[in-house]
């Protein structure tokens, strides 16, 4: 997203879609920040709620779980939707005990020591990827390989087939991807579909992945449900693949746009955990994490009642000057990065390891073999309020 200074906004309105594709958010942001920053935002085809802006204030919130449930939502809906159908069933979408014990079935999948034992595996993946985008010389950063590479991983652990890792990357896409409603909706239920399926499969067959640990697993003595295998895993396909993939994207975008910094890590790759740090807290790309009330609280003398909706906004967040020196500059070698863009507190990213090394290795890729990459077309950015980045990154790769 384009960073422009301005003075205060005609009008806040952070759920304009047209915002993030087109406008620019950090107007509205920073004058937030400095001038609302517990801000209640009227109701437009969304419910009214409560918006933060500043980073101590969120992170404060993030910390205050008995106060601010996940269980009711994490993302702003219409009120014609309902109710998220994940809620309480999820690790997205459940506050303690129930997302302990939902995270203990599975974390060990994330932690450093798993994560390390399938670098290679996710190394050849990285290598494969950008071979066939060589191959193809012009091609689509964002699908043809930001998408790939996440996705590509997270169904190895999930023990989703070879055979069907590109049929998962095709109704991915067009459950996230920019088409009308209903060829997403029957995508997400053509997901949830295989899903039942590949679950009733395991749960016969049990193998080394996460779908068998979930489909065989108890909680508080009780098999889970099979909704909430189903839900879980798609959770965990989602979760593990469009942050990723987007911030890969908007990251490469960035170091397109600031080709020092590119010189800088082709010169030293012992640089490039650090730039993974910065292109995370630079591209930010959840917009926005909402909060349900569960009892009353005040911040910054505004009283928030139960049942309010309070929405966590990322990207501001990461820009807040009181926590970053020059925060709209982007710079690998920033130090030190508390970066908020996968998350704090109990929901902490599960697969914040995973992402972090998937990000390396694929830069790590392109550096490696000097393969230089230019645009080949105007980038069109998400037109979304619950990711931000590129949509659409039209490039040539050129090996050297």
């Amino acid at each position: 997203m384009r960073c422009e200074t301005a003075d205060q906004p005609p009008e806040i309105n952070l759920v304009d879609p047209k915002l993030y594709s087109d406008g620019d958010p950090f107007v509205q942001w920073r004058w937030l920040r400095a001038n609302e920053p517990m801000y209640w935002h009227p109701p437009t085809d969304l419910p009214g709620f409560w918006a933060l802006t500043r980073y101590d204030d969120i992170r404060a919130a993030y910390r205050d779980s008995e106060t601010f449930s996940s269980a009711q939502g994490i993302l702003l809906r219409p009120a014609d939707h309902g109710a998220d159908p994940g809620g309480g069933r999820t690790l997205a979408l459940t506050d303690a005990p129930r997302h302990g014990q939902l995270r203990g079935l599975v974390d060990k999948w994330f932690a450093v020591r798993s994560v390390r034992a399938i670098e290679a595996e996710m190394h050849d993946v990285a290598r494969d990827v950008i071979d066939k985008a060589l191959e193809l010389g012009s091609c689509d950063f964002v699908a043809d390989i930001a998408a790939r590479v996440p996705l590509y991983v997270i169904c190895k652990m999930l023990g989703v087939p070879r055979s069907d890792w590109d049929r998962l990357y095709t109704l991915t896409s067009q459950a996230f991807g920019a088409g009308d409603a209903a060829t997403r909706r029957f995508a997400h239920l053509d997901i949830l579909g295989y899903f039942e399926e590949l679950q009733e499969e395991k749960a016969d067959d049990p193998a080394d992945d996460l779908v068998s640990v979930l489909a065989t697993a108890s909680v508080d003595g009780k098999p889970l449900d099979a909704d909430d295998i189903i839900l879980n895993c798609n959770n965990l396909l989602v979760g593990g693949t469009e942050n990723t993939r987007i911030a890969a994207a908007g990251g490469m975008l960035a170091l397109l746009e600031h080709p020092e910094q590119w010189q800088r890590l082709s010169e030293d790759q012992a640089l490039l955990p650090g730039a993974v740090e910065e292109i995370l807290r630079w591209t930010s790309t959840a917009t926005h994490i909402m909060r349900t009330a569960v009892r009353p609280a005040e911040i910054h003398g505004r009283r928030v009642e139960v049942g309010d909706r309070v929405t966590f906004w990322l990207p501001s967040a990461n820009r807040d000057e009181t926590i970053f020196d020059e925060p709209d500059r982007f710079d690998i070698t920033r130090q030190p990065n508390r970066h908020l863009s996968l998350g704090y507190g109990e929901h902490f990213c599960l697969g914040s390891m995973l992402a972090r090394v998937e990000l390396r290795l694929l830069y790590k890729e392109l550096l490696a073999r000097s393969i230089r990459v230019e645009l080949d077309g105007e980038p069109k950015l998400l037109d979304s309020i619950v990711v931000n980045g590129p949509e659409l990154m039209p490039v040539k790769l050129i090996a050297s």
